[in-house]
Parts: structure tokens; C-alpha cells; sequence
């Protein structure tokens, strides 16, 4: 099981944020829904890792937040509102959400495997920091690619040339991104599986 908790970084001098992105969130595939927990923080529980990757990135790439990742024990049967539950989950992810206001990259993993929780962490600060730094060229080339477009396709749609496409993928590191987030999400599995084996 995954608790993410995220807090919205700068919030002193910026919109509140929150209401958007918790309706942004409303359709994501949780244990127990994104809810506000405090201020401009949020939090929600998880437990496919394929999902949890994809949204820390996504999240953490943006600029706006700092996102702290738990795993561990929840208590059960959960409560149905998020900001009721307890456990060693919860707890991992308020440390990795502070740890996370400290680092350049915002995204910290905490549980009871600490070395899988270094490797997860370690994958997506790289995958997002390539994220966070592409130009809206490379953003527009990269959701089509998300699409399922072809690149020849893709650069049909965008009107350029091929060449200007495979340029714009390769300066978006388009090329690194599904195996990033595959890794990320293999090592945040392993560590909810020592969670797991640790409780049997």
C-alpha cells in the first residue's frame, strides 16, 4: 500500500492550487481518494505502483508541488475518508513529503525497505527533472507520442518535417521516459513487496 502526500511548494505567494488539482485527481485510481488534509497539502492511497509512478512524475515535474511517497502498513479496514486513515504508511509519507520541501527535485520515497525506497527515488527525481526541463515544443511533441502517434504521424499533425520531430523527441528525452517510469514503478513494487513479506 502507498500513501502519497503532497504539499503545494511557494503557496505564501501563489493561487491556491488545491481545488484544481484535486479535481484533476478525481478520476485516478485510488484505494482512497485525493482529499485536502491540510492548508495546501493533500494526500490519498494507492496501491498500484504503474499509476503511483506516472502521477509522482507528473506532480513532481510540474514545479508546484513537493510530493512525499510512504509505503508500509495502513491500519484496516481503512476509513473511507482519507485524512482518517493511520499506520506506518501514513507516517513514512509525512517524512518523505518534508524531506522532499529540502531537495531541488521535490520527490522523496520513505518505508521500512530503504534501499528500494533510495532506488524509486532515485528514478523519478531523474525522469522528472528531464520532464520539468522541456520546452513547450517538446511537451507538444511528447503528448502526441503519449497519444500512441507515430512520429511520422506526429509530424504531420504538428506540420514539421520528420528530422524536426526525432530532433524535438530526442532534446525532450522522449526516448528515456517509458523505461524511467518503468523503473520507478518496479522499485516502488519492490518495496511495497517487502512490506508485504514483512507481515506474513
Amino acid at each position: 500500500m502507498f500513501v502519497m502526500t503532497v504539499d503545494q511548494r511557494g503557496s505564501r505567494t501563489d493561487i491556491d492550487r488545491v481545488e484544481g488539482i484535486l479535481t484533476r485527481l478525481a478520476d485516478v485510481d485510488t484505494v482512497r481518494r485525493f482529499e485536502r488534509t491540510a492548508g495546501d497539502e493533500i494526500q490519498g492511497v494507492l496501491d498500484d505502483p504503474v499509476t503511483l509512478a506516472h502521477l509522482a512524475v507528473e506532480l513532481t515535474a510540474e514545479g508546484h508541488w513537493s510530493v512525499g511517497i510512504g509505503t508500509g502498513d495502513v491500519e484496516k479496514p481503512l476509513p473511507a475518508s482519507t485524512r482518517a486513515g493511520r499506520g506506518a504508511a501514513f507516517l513514512h509519507a509525512r517524512d518523505a513529503v518534508e524531506a522532499a520541501k529540502r531537495q531541488r527535485i521535490p520527490l522523496c520515497v520513505r518505508g521500512p525497505d530503504a534501499r528500494w525506497c533510495r532506488h524509486a527515488q532515485t528514478a523519478g527525481r531523474l525522469i522528472s527533472d528531464i520532464v520539468a526541463t522541456r520546452s513547450a515544443a517538446g511537451i507538444e511533441a511528447v503528448a502526441l507520442m503519449r497519444r500512441g502517434f507515430t512520429q511520422a504521424d506526429a509530424a504531420g499533425a504538428l506540420d514539421i518535417t520528420p528530422q524536426a520531430m526525432s530532433q524535438r523527441l530526442r532534446a525532450a528525452g522522449w526516448d528515456l521516459e517509458p523505461d524511467s517510469l518503468d523503473l520507478l514503478a518496479d522499485a516502488l513494487a519492490e518495496a511495497d513487496r517487502y512490506v508485504a513479506e514483512s507481515v506474513r
